[in-house]
């Protein structure tokens, strides 16, 4: 039995899913929020929603989570940036478990409309062996070699979804996200994404004296990166939309990582020392969002520009640093 307000989100206490909850707020609809870490390490947090920490990867708690719910947002997975992706592939893997539990759960429970949060990482390697990648369209996943371990595991629950539209009739969208920043999420501990691990490393050069920075690869790959303001957004419109395949929600704003310090750089009003660590983990050479599908059905694409959304984006993350930084010794 589903009442016709109570929207779950899980991964609530991560990044894309605090925002989310915080925006879901302003509808005056019931939100449980479901998370797997303890809500005092929540990301964002609201004493106005029902906050519960479960492992979604147990069909049990799947089944709770999702019990009175009409729509359920899936934003849970054990990931993180490249560095994390490429040493931790059977963890990426596991989140399989998240979302086939929580598809059956919805579908017993009987939820009207279920979101998928999908990844760019689905995409065929050979589309992205170049610095000059050509926008990477939906039908790009397929011949699949997705990024190994955690895109495998995007591409299959993606399939998981069809299926369960197709053949139980559990209204089911999915979007792939290309790289998504801002405020409120990871910028430390080796989970973090190109920027905000730029972000602190400008903000730390600064702050230690040292006006040098560590980049990993050459500088020359290329990627979009999408404002989290967009990607809520276009979360929202997707999953009300009549959208059946998954659709691409990123930016089309292509830079190269040399250009995205550069950016960081100029915010903070430094120029630093590059040191590049060229065997650090870079994945694909280059990767971009095509945008054509999700202009034609939504008439909309995410539109926040890198510089405004990064200017955001450090200041957090600096006042972040330093709340972070030791007290000095009186």
């Amino acid at each position: 039995m589903t009442t016709d307000d109570l929207t779950v989100v899980t991964g609530a206490g991560g990044f894309i899913g605090g925002h989310l909850v915080a925006d879901l707020r302003g509808d005056g609809r019931a939100v449980r929020a479901v998370d797997l870490k303890p809500v005092d390490e929540w990301y964002q947090r609201f004493d106005d929603v029902e906050n519960v920490v479960a492992d979604l990867r147990q069909e049990r708690a799947c089944l709770e989570a999702a019990e009175g719910a009409s729509t359920v947002y899936n934003l849970a997975a054990d990931m993180g940036g490249m560095g994390f992706i490429e040493s931790n592939r059977a963890l990426c893997m596991l989140s399989v478990l998240i979302n086939t539990h929580l598809l059956q759960a919805s579908y017993h429970h009987g939820v009207k409309r279920y979101f998928f949060s999908s990844s760019a990482c689905v995409y065929a390697a050979e589309h992205q062996r170049s610095p000059e990648v050509i926008a990477l369209s939906e039908a790009d996943a397929y011949p699949a070699h997705p990024e190994d371990g955690y895109g495998w595991e995007k591409l299959f629950s993606e399939r998981m979804c069809r299926h369960f539209r197709e053949d139980f009739g559990l209204e089911t969208r999915v979007a792939r996200y290309h790289n998504v920043y801002g405020p409120h999420g990871t910028w430390a501990g080796g989970r973090e994404k190109a920027p905000a691990a730029i972000c602190r490393k400008v903000i730390e050069a600064v702050m230690s004296g040292s006006l040098e920075i560590e980049i990993w690869g050459d500088g020359k790959q290329t990627r979009s990166f999408m404002y989290i303001d967009d990607c809520v957004e276009g979360t929202r419109a997707i999953l009300h939309s009549d959208i059946l395949e998954p659709i691409n929600l990123g930016s089309a704003e292509l830079v190269t990582i040399d250009e995205l310090v550069d950016l960081v750089e100029d915010i903070a009003g430094v120029t630093l020392k590059r040191r590049y660590k060229l065997d650090a983990p870079q994945g694909v050479r280059g990767r971009n969002s095509d945008n054509t599908r999700i202009l034609d059905r939504l008439g909309w694409q995410p539109g926040i520009g890198l510089r405004e959304g990064l200017e955001q984006t450090y200041r957090w993350i600096h006042d972040e640093v330093r709340r972070a930084a030791p007290v000095p010794a009186a």
